[in-house]
């Protein structure tokens, strides 16, 4: 869920940067239809956009490739390898397949579990910095979106 968490979070820096610049924007005036938003104005807006856009685009794409491969590595770490459907004593019942006949794995051991949370504490890391990578971009939108110039 925290993947999930983290991908919202892009979504309303958009949702920030959108607010902010669409105050900037200023109607022309009815009098004399002067227009004071100039293209100054337009492109660090425009720039602003694309930098936030941007970099959440590259968060999201590696929150979404670290949430996959986290989830997926820390199912099976978890599980010591074995699915929930696998059936430990399945070997032994039908003679042990090779001749070995002890081909049984344990379900859970102390080892999993700490190499489970090990894992995730890792995989917390990395998507923590991923979404720092957004961040970056709104404070970057947010100091282009504070240049004005009026038109005179």
């Amino acid at each position: 869920i925290v993947p999930i968490v983290m991908a919202g979070v892009l979504g309303i820096y958009g949702l920030i940067v959108a607010v902010i610049i669409a105050q900037a924007v200023v109607p022309p005036n009815q009098g004399d239809a002067t227009n004071v938003y100039s293209s100054f104005n337009g492109y660090t807006h425009f720039a602003a956009g694309l930098c936030c856009g941007l970099s959440c685009l590259a968060a999201g794409g590696t929150i979404g490739i670290l949430g996959d491969v986290g989830v997926r590595g820390f199912g099976l770490t978890a599980e010591n390898g074995c699915k929930w459907f696998w059936d430990p004593n399945a070997m032994e019942a039908d003679g042990g397949g090779d001749e070995g006949g002890d081909q049984h794995v344990p379900m859970f051991n102390k080892n999993s579990a700490e190499n489970a949370n090990k894992l995730y504490v890792g995989m917390l890391i990395m998507l923590i910095f991923s979404e720092a990578l957004a961040l970056y971009g709104l404070i970057v939108a947010l100091i282009l979106s504070q240049h004005n110039y009026v038109c005179a």
